[in-house]
């Protein structure tokens, strides 16, 4: 399948690596259908999560636990058989990014994960309630500065 995208020019996708959300992202519940997009470079974590329906529409992604290592969450039980989620091992959870023209105010939606099935090909982004740790804006270099800073006192000693 091609699809035309906005930033990426036009893609071939395959139809099984379609990412199915039933209930589509958090203000973009008529899009039910997306892809991965990979940035291709090792020192580059961040990928898009592209819909198949409209070129547009890309959000940039990235792994929580790639810069807040102490992140946690608990995927309720309706959502692990709705994503028909049989194995840990076939959970991805993603942080949607907002990249604003200051760079430095990169920030990452901890409060609203997107969590993928990789076998079944099924997502849904949830909200944890009852968590006050996380917030929708949760500044990413802020965070980096310190398991950087962690990192060099551990050297130190």
């Amino acid at each position: 399948m091609l699809i035309n995208t906005r930033d990426f020019g036009e893609i071939e996708v395959q139809e099984e690596k379609i990412i199915h959300f039933p209930y589509g992202i958090i203000a973009f519940e008529e899009m039910k259908r997306f892809f991965i997009i990979e940035s291709g470079q090792e020192d580059l974590p961040f990928c898009w999560l592209q819909s198949v329906d409209e070129g547009d529409l890309a959000f940039v992604l990235l792994n929580p636990f790639l810069f807040k290592k102490d992140y946690e969450l608990e995927i309720p039980d309706g959502v692990v058989k709705e994503l028909e989620i049989e194995k840990e091992e076939e959970v991805a959870v993603f942080s949607v990014i907002v990249v604003p023209e200051d760079i430095n105010k990169i920030t990452a939606n901890l409060l609203a994960p997107i969590i993928i099935n990789t076998k079944s090909f099924k997502g849904k982004q949830i909200i944890l309630n009852n968590n006050k740790k996380y917030t929708t804006k949760h500044y990413i270099l802020e965070e980096l500065k310190k398991v950087k800073g962690a990192v060099q006192d551990a050297c130190a000693k």
